[in-house]
């Protein structure tokens, strides 16, 4: 029988000056409840994740491509035009502006559409065209594919980051693109409304 888990929330990225990417997924409704995730690539390349619980670390790391994992407490939040972010070492205070472009024609297409996996497999190829890096569909780790379902995006304006209580760097494109799966974020810093299926058979 077939497994499906599905994750509904949002995803930002954010990348700074020293090389620093991040990658904070807020989940208000999933399989393990109401929680916050961040997977980090540094800038020699480690991939780190931080997660809030050893359930959580299970499933993440085995659908994605770590070099460590941490258990931290992670809090995450959005909330009038602000993204927070404490985990562990990573603390990042940052400003989301209006709507984007294609946040706009992503809120035209009806949601139980925009979201379906047969609709993310077809769309795939040009998703990556309107944000190079970014794909709607792929194989992940343990014989899972995943299909991910963007809604609405914002642009990241601003941000202050630290990593082990040192400054992380100004705001700054996410390149390289990050490498803990088959998609990565887009190239510019932003924050995605989406919802994540991952299915095994």
């Amino acid at each position: 029988m077939m497994k499906r888990w599905i994750f509904d929330g949002h995803i930002a990225g954010i990348g700074t000056t020293s090389g620093l990417r991040a990658v904070i997924g807020m989940w208000q409704d999933s399989p393990f409840g109401t929680f916050a995730d961040v997977m980090v690539q540094q800038p020699s390349g480690h991939r780190l994740l931080l997660a809030p619980c050893p359930k959580v670390a299970e499933f993440i790391a085995a659908t994605y491509n770590f070099d460590e994992v941490r258990m931290v407490d992670v809090r995450a939040g959005l909330a009038a035009g602000a993204l927070t972010v404490d985990a562990g070492p990573l603390v990042i205070q940052a400003v989301t502006g209006a709507r984007t472009y294609l946040g706009s024609a992503l809120r035209a297409v009806p949601r139980r559409l925009a979201t379906h996996p047969r609709w993310l497999s077809a769309v795939s190829p040009l998703a990556a065209l309107a944000a190079p890096g970014a794909r709607t569909y792929g194989t992940a780790g343990s014989g899972r594919a995943e299909y991910y379902g963007v809604t609405d995006l914002h642009h990241v304006t601003s941000a202050v980051v630290s990593w082990d209580g040192a400054d992380a760097g100004t705001l700054a494109p996410i390149r390289p693109a990050v490498t803990f799966g088959f998609s990565s974020v887009p190239p510019r810093p932003s924050v995605a409304r989406v919802r994540t299926t991952v299915v095994e058979a």
